[in-house]
């Protein structure tokens, strides 16, 4: 059974984080390691500076001193992150390296899921083909992107009523 790749952290010198993950990203392309190493990240996050009246966008680390690695956890992918040069260890008791849980993979936003963006805008007549309210019509009041969720006003029982449901359950009405 093959193992899944996890996301570890690394600690690192300051400053070092794209030397490192560039060296890792060698190694595991002149070793063949590519089903052991699968992914790695500096974590970044998009900053306005201003200087003056000028502004800048810049991106700026989200975690100084550490780089995100995707990887199966073996002696040799062990081996190979350890002993990169400007890696000072794993992040985890001991020698251990403690993979990250997958709320903590979400907070950080390191494995972006691929979203489709919801083919639907605010205010659009849709209709309801799958679900408790199948059958049902209405406008979409509100929608979120990332957790794919709409919320539609339908009319039941007399009274506009919204209801929260996935986009993949409605179909633009005619």
């Amino acid at each position: 059974m093959a193992e899944v790749a996890k996301w570890y952290v690394a600690h690192t010198y300051s400053g070092y984080e794209n030397k490192v993950k560039e060296s890792i990203e060698k190694t595991v392309e002149n070793r063949g390691l590519q089903n052991l190493i699968t992914d790695v990240k500096v974590p970044v996050e998009e900053v306005i500076e201003k200087r003056g009246d000028k502004e800048k966008v810049v991106q700026k680390k989200i975690f100084p001193g550490y780089v995100v690695i995707k990887m199966v956890m073996t002696d040799e992918s062990w081996y190979v992150v350890r002993n990169t040069r400007g890696v000072t260890g794993f992040v985890g008791p001991g020698s251990k390296p403690v993979p990250l849980s997958e709320a903590e993979v979400q907070k950080m936003g390191v494995d972006e899921v691929r979203r489709e963006a919801i083919p639907f805008k605010v205010g659009d007549l849709v209709e309801i083909m799958s679900g408790p309210m199948e059958g049902f019509s209405g406008n979409i009041e509100k929608l979120d992107n990332d957790t794919g969720t709409l919320w539609v006003k339908v009319s039941m029982f007399g009274r506009e009523t919204s209801v929260e449901i996935n986009y993949t359950q409605v179909q633009a009405a005619d």
